[in-house]
């Protein structure tokens, strides 16, 4: 059975560049994880574009992490420009809900890394007018903002304004790499929902990436989501879509409404994915092997779009 997909994490932006991340690979038809032709099969579709940036990129690819960001964009930009037939920027949840209506997908552009800006909280309100509407703060390292999950370390003063001025403006705050120390920072002071846009549970695939128990209760207590992810080291050792369901179904013994359970697959942001699950075409095989499992099909729709959409929408509500 196929659901609509509303997917809160993906890397294709970074993807389409390349290897020496000054490519123009196409969004309609391609070799990755995800491309629109695949996606329109689906009854449904709604895929958060992050454009992704560490300092790392300097290194690496010689390449200014602020020069990858505006590639990235551009490159997002153009893809929805020459697939006005497929899909549309949404800016906001009426829009997805319109697209979806016409038979249309929708695009919502979201920050993972804020190293491509300066780590600037002034830049929030420019990069929410272009359409941003989910950021994290950071990626593995330590940055001006926070420590990661890979360093440690809390919110500085500065990441402690970055996440007022993003949920002054209605962005949603993406907890995902961040530290145990800085999540907690997070839900001292916020004044919003918070989401890890892909992020598992810890007590399935015990990794730093992934939330304890007492993380994702936190992120329902204040109306949040978490995303699925579906790379292979988040998930667990040679997973299948077996141990897709237990995350799931461990978070459903958490969230027995099944409220706060959202996809965030890191499409194009991994190498390797669980057996059965080779890209976005291959969401209605996870729904069909929940329901085996014994999750209700209310259930499923939810984790497949209500959940995302609904947070989205409790985002707008709160901005003033």
């Amino acid at each position: 059975m196929s659901f609509p997909v509303f997917d809160l994490h993906c890397d294709t932006a970074l993807a389409l560049l390349g290897k020496d991340l000054n490519q123009a690979g196409s969004l309609r038809s391609n070799q990755l994880h995800i491309d629109l032709e695949r996606a329109s099969k689906l009854p449904g579709y709604c895929q958060c574009f992050a454009c992704f940036t560490t300092p790392g990129f300097q290194e690496w690819n010689q390449v200014s992490p602020v020069v990858v960001f505006e590639r990235e964009l551009a490159t997002i930009q153009r893809e929805l420009d020459r697939n006005q037939d497929l899909i549309r920027l949404a800016y906001c949840p009426e829009d997805i809900a319109q697209n979806f209506e016409a038979g249309m997908m929708s695009a919502v552009l979201t920050i993972e890394g804020t190293a491509g800006f300066g780590f600037d909280p002034a830049l929030l309100e420019d990069l929410y007018q272009i359409g941003f509407r989910i950021t994290s703060l950071g990626w593995n390292e330590k940055n001006p903002l926070t420590g990661s999950h890979v360093t440690g370390g809390g919110l500085t003063d500065i990441g402690r304004e970055y996440v007022r001025e993003a949920q002054r403006l209605g962005m949603l705050v993406d907890v995902s790499h961040i530290s145990d120390e800085a999540f907690w920072d997070i839900m001292k002071i916020t004044q919003a929902p918070v989401i890890a846009t892909h992020s598992n549970s810890r007590s399935i695939c015990g990794v730093s990436r992934n939330l304890t128990d007492d993380m994702f209760r936190a992120i329902c207590d204040c109306g949040g989501v978490a995303g699925f992810n579906q790379c292979d080291v988040f998930v667990g050792e040679q997973p299948t879509l077996d141990t897709v369901c237990d995350h799931i179904l461990h978070f459903l013994e958490l969230d027995p409404q099944g409220s706060h359970i959202a996809l965030g697959g890191d499409l194009d942001g991994c190498e390797a994915m669980p057996e059965g699950f080779d890209g976005v075409q291959s969401y209605p095989a996870m729904a069909e092997r929940l329901l085996a499992r014994g999750v209700d099909h209310q259930t499923v729709e939810k984790i497949f779009w209500d959940n995302a959409f609904g947070v989205m929408e409790r985002a707008v509500c709160n901005h003033p």
